[in-house]
């Protein structure tokens, strides 16, 4: 099973009701206990950086996901839940991230003529082919984008797609046990549903 973290905020509906497309067991869990017949975890997010970070406390599932990822547990973060794993962000200065990956979180500083937050479509180019989670998925193929923040590892060695809107910038990682998208893989349609079944996939392995 892959459990879908709720701590608050996020957009479960849609990544549950994605996993039920595809036919994949994925459960909605609300405690960190409910973490123990997981073999994967999902971590989504919409909102505030701040907000996500005080919720997965309040939660009590800072300290677990970040055990989780020690241990070499499959995880997989979507938009807000791929900014969490880092050590801060520009939107809430003073407030630390998971600090999964080193690195942090930037507004986008952009002509006028683009429009933030960046909503819609856009390509994203795969810097790491090798990566499980592209099977079958073409370089340069679209997925749905809902942000204003991007973020920048410190470690280019983790960075699996990057995207262009006014700037070039990192959209995927990938490193270990854990990949994570600024993107929506759920609302990306059979290019993203394809992503959610390769991790589901991928994790069996692991």
């Amino acid at each position: 099973m892959i459990g879908i973290i709720d701590y608050g905020m996020g957009n479960l509906g849609s990544v549950s009701n994605a996993f039920r497309f595809l036919e994949l067991d994925a459960r909605i869990i609300t405690a960190k206990q409910e973490m123990d017949g997981c073999r994967a975890l999902v971590l989504p997010g919409v909102g505030a950086f701040g907000d996500c970070m005080s919720h997965l406390v309040e939660h009590d599932f800072a300290d677990a996901i970040r055990s989780w990822v020690s241990d070499g547990k499959p995880m997989m973060g979507i938009c807000l839940g791929l900014q969490a794993l880092f050590e801060s962000s520009e939107e809430t200065p003073g407030v630390e991230g998971l600090g999964i990956f080193k690195g942090t979180v930037k507004r986008f500083n952009l002509p006028a003529e683009l429009k933030v937050p960046q909503i819609g479509w856009n390509r994203m180019k795969e810097v790491k082919p090798e990566c499980p989670m592209f099977e079958g998925i073409a370089d340069g193929s679209f997925f749905y984008l809902v942000h204003s923040y991007y973020v920048c590892p410190e470690e280019e060695r983790i960075i699996a797609g990057r995207t262009d809107y006014g700037i070039d910038y990192c959209t995927c990682v990938w490193s270990d046990n854990v990949f994570a998208t600024q993107f929506h893989p759920e609302k990306s349609q059979a290019a993203g549903l394809r992503m959610l079944r390769n991790f589901w996939n991928w994790a069996e392995q692991q």
